[in-house]
């Protein structure tokens, strides 16, 4: 069984905005053109994007300026051996961290990347969806 990789884009909150998932095979750079165009057409007022280093490099830069204007910002790790948070990749890190939580999405079960990505939507929903009626109780 072959892995995968999750490409997601979230807002400040971490809330899910789009996802493509693709073979592990697929560098970072070369999956995040389709999560792009996916994320132009939903949210066309997004004006900058975060990323971390796997994001970096003239192919990611072409992506990005066939897709839409906006802005990259490559959030690179501390060059020190040890381990710091940086609060803005911290938050797709979470997210990850959030939908991970679901059984299903613990392991890589499914056979086609489009259900391994519409559990992730739905994974997402139930966060949301918990968040909204804890707040409306208080």
């Amino acid at each position: 069984m072959l892995g995968r990789k999750r490409h997601v884009l979230t807002d400040t909150f971490g809330l899910l905005l789009a996802v493509i998932v693709h073979p592990a095979s697929v560098q970072d750079r070369d999956g995040a053109e389709d999560l792009l165009r996916e994320a132009r057409r939903s949210f066309p007022f997004i004006e900058r994007l975060i990323g971390d280093a796997g994001y970096q490099g003239p192919k990611m830069v072409a992506a990005v300026a066939r897709t839409g204007a906006w802005t990259l910002e490559i959030v690179r790790r501390c060059d020190r051996h040890r381990f710091v948070v940086l609060p803005k990749r911290w938050i797709v890190e979470r997210t990850l961290a959030w939908i991970s939580r679901c059984r299903r999405l613990a392991r890589d079960y499914e056979r086609h990347a489009r259900k391994a990505a519409a559990f992730i939507r739905l994974a997402m929903i139930r966060l949301m969806l918990r968040r909204l009626a804890a707040s409306a109780s208080n």
